[in-house]
């Protein structure tokens, strides 16, 4: 009996799927797997009720503490892409993992996901699941699926699914972000209602968090350890009070298609500023400097899905040795909506209140006049060039546009 894992969410496209690779398969069982990042409980909820009503075995793993170890992962690289903090493509080779490993358990013969052929979570999933032996499988990009067309067969199958398009907004929701697109949000110029967010309050009001680091990894919030993703669920819901953590972007996919997504992230956004002040303060000049283009790299893997490729591990093998000094603490103050720092402290600080003060008139024993030879030389070479330009005469082009001197009288 040749069996298939699908990547199971109860929506319409993965529901269709179900009887497809059966009927156009030829699979004779189908495995569900829905794994937990920190979606909302009702989504498992209905997710159960639709396999259940579909005769499908469903299979549910619980892999936050793994995406939050993903996103702490992130902190530290001061990730995020076109200027927003990742969460759904951190989330999707977790997921995929997780797939992948009761797919083996369960002996399968192949796994499959619902994506269609437009978007980036078909590249992400199948970036890891490529690597085993099973085969890979996508009904819905493979047999050229269209919603109608779904919508359609799922009510000529007497299919458990409702209008098929899940309400007015498309949402992917985890601990780490909340990403709202579709519907009138394709309009590039429609302003978003208030109620597409549920995270974030209407920005108002004020207050301050501190978060400690111990070696860039969040551990504490106003003096009180957590966990990480408690921490991240505190946050969420408290800097989210203050409407801290909304982004409107025009993102550009993997496939070249430029899209407008809506995101929620107020965990995410805290713990990047704070932890971006804290490495200001401890790092040096040429460590900041050359830590951007490593960051900006793990970000790009990031967002493809990649964050087991080698080269990732050779970019966090970098991150991770920066981190040794990013101990200490970062407060923010949230307020109307913006995050933004206050104050750090660390004992790793590669600063010197006494040497940067206005009242101290040496530095480690420099005097201030030491520092007239490097002022004379400083810029030097730009002046010689400036010089050299305006010394030497550029011969005048003929009336004709030859580009040849005039000689005539």
């Amino acid at each position: 009996m040749t069996s298939v894992a699908l990547a199971f969410s109860g929506g319409l496209d993965t529901t269709v799927c179900v009887p497809l690779l059966k009927e156009e398969y030829g699979y004779d069982e189908v495995i569900g797997v829905n794994v937990d990042v920190g979606q909302p409980t009702e989504e498992f909820d209905e997710a159960e009720e639709t396999a259940e009503a579909l005769g499908l075995d469903i299979h549910v793993v619980d892999a936050k503490e793994e995406f939050a170890d993903l996103c702490f992962d992130a902190v530290k690289a001061n990730a995020d892409y076109q200027g927003y903090p990742l969460g759904t493509a951190l989330a999707r080779p977790v997921i995929a993992e997780a797939i992948l490993g009761v797919a083996e358990e369960q002996g399968c013969d192949a796994i499959a996901h619902g994506c269609t052929g437009k978007g980036n979570d078909q590249l992400r999933f199948e970036a890891v699941w490529r690597g085993s032996d099973l085969e890979v499988i996508a009904p819905v990009r493979e047999l050229g699926l269209t919603r109608e067309w779904e919508i359609d067969y799922a009510a000529e199958k007497d299919l458990p699914v409702e209008a098929g398009d899940g309400g007015v907004w498309s949402i992917d929701e985890n601990i780490w972000s909340r990403a709202v697109e579709g519907g009138k949000l394709e309009n590039p110029d429609y302003e978003p209602p208030e109620d597409i967010y549920e995270w974030t309050a209407e920005p108002e009001g004020e207050t301050t968090i501190e978060i400690t680091f111990e070696e860039g990894v969040p551990v504490a919030v106003d003096g009180e350890a957590m966990d990480p993703v408690p921490l991240i669920q505190h946050l969420n819901e408290y800097a989210g009070g203050y409407g801290v953590g909304r982004t409107d972007v025009m993102e550009d996919r993997m496939l070249g298609l430029k899209v407008r997504e809506n995101y929620e992230h107020p965990a995410a956004t805290v713990l990047l500023t704070a932890h971006q002040a804290l490495e200001d303060l401890v790092l040096t000049k040429n460590e900041r400097s050359f830590k951007k283009g490593i960051e900006q790299e793990w970000s790009e893997k990031a967002y493809e899905g990649l964050v087991f490729a080698p080269v990732v591990d050779a970019l966090d093998a970098f991150v991770d040795e920066t981190q040794d000094v990013v101990t200490g603490t970062a407060t923010v103050k949230v307020s109307g909506g913006d995050c933004r720092v206050v104050a750090r402290d660390s004992e790793y600080a590669v600063y010197s209140e006494e040497m940067a003060s206005f009242n101290t008139e040496d530095v480690a024993g420099i005097a201030q006049s030491d520092a007239t030879g490097v002022a004379k030389y400083h810029g030097l070479q730009e002046r010689l060039a400036n010089d050299v330009k305006a010394s030497v005469s550029k011969p005048e082009l003929a009336t004709d546009g030859s580009g040849e001197t005039d000689t005539s009288e």
